[in-house]
Order: structure tokens, then sequence, then C-alpha cells
């Protein structure tokens, strides 16, 4: 019977965890806070995030949108219908194919989309207020490459595919 050999501990000092649980740590931190800034003005996540998605391509349809976003059409014409109810979007015939419907925001619709901005501008200031500016730039265009190297779509959030 050959006797087990202790592992042998590592030498020096311990360095802490790694850059991709440090991210998945903050990660969810900044979301969860951005969740609850976002709720005091009457919208979820995903809410917030079609309604930058309509604004940023104006008359897209359903369907299109559906698929830059990664979400089951069904669950986005959910998510439309009750932006619709509430006046914030609204579906015209597409000129060009009068099957589809073209998304855009209403004027109360594009009035809560400016107060998203400002939500979203406080709350990164709260994420990354102890970086100076130079080190945000430095630190967004870190996180950019790695978005790109992993194939992200930017600006759209990867959870859509779980909604």
């Amino acid at each position: 019977m050959v006797p087990a050999v202790p592992p042998t501990p590592p030498s020096g000092p311990d360095p802490g965890p790694g850059s991709a649980f440090l991210l998945a740590q903050l990660g969810s931190y900044a979301a969860s806070r951005f969740a609850e800034r976002i709720a005091e003005i009457g919208l979820t996540p995903p809410q917030t995030g079609l309604l930058r998605a309509i604004a940023a391509r104006p008359g897209q349809s359903q369907q299109a949108l559906a698929t830059l976003l990664g979400t089951p059409p069904s669950r986005l014409v959910t998510l439309v219908d009750g932006l619709d109810e509430r006046g914030l979007v609204e579906r015209r015939r597409n000129p060009a194919d009068r099957r589809l419907h073209a998304l855009h925001l209403t004027e109360e619709g594009e009035r809560l989309l400016r107060r998203i901005g400002e939500v979203g501008e406080a709350h990164d200031e709260a994420i990354c207020g102890g970086l100076a500016p130079e080190e945000r730039a430095t630190l967004r265009s870190l996180l950019e490459r790695l978005a790109d190297g992993h194939g992200l779509t930017p600006g759209v959030h990867p959870g859509y595919r779980r909604l």
C-alpha cells in the first residue's frame, strides 16, 4: 500500500478570485441594483431594454426585434403588448409588408426613455464612482473587447434568451 501524498500548498499569497468571478459578482450586483432603480419608474429591465431597442431602430418588425434580442417571438409580443397598453409604444402597419407591424415609441415612450437615460447615468455613476474618468474609459474599452470576442450583440442583454 502506497501512502497518500498530501497536496502541495500553493506558494505565495492567495491570489483571490479570478477575473471571471469578479465580473460575475459585479454583474449580478449591478443587475439587481439596476432592477431596483428602474422599478422606481415602473419598469422591469426587459421592458427597459425593449424600449431602448425600439428607439434605436424605429419601425422594425416584432419578428426582427425578437431575432435581435434572441427571445422567442411569443414572449416579445407579451412585452410589446404591455408597453402598448401603457401608451409607450405603438404598432403601425409596415408599408413595405402589410402583414408586419412596425414598432415605434410614442411621445410618452420617448419621455420615459429620457428618464431611463437619467436613471442609467446615475446607476453607472454609483457602480463606477470609485474609478477616475480615464480608468472608466479603459474599463469600458476592455469590457467591449471581451463582449465582442464572445460574439455578444452590442447593447443587448443576453438575459433575453432566457425570457
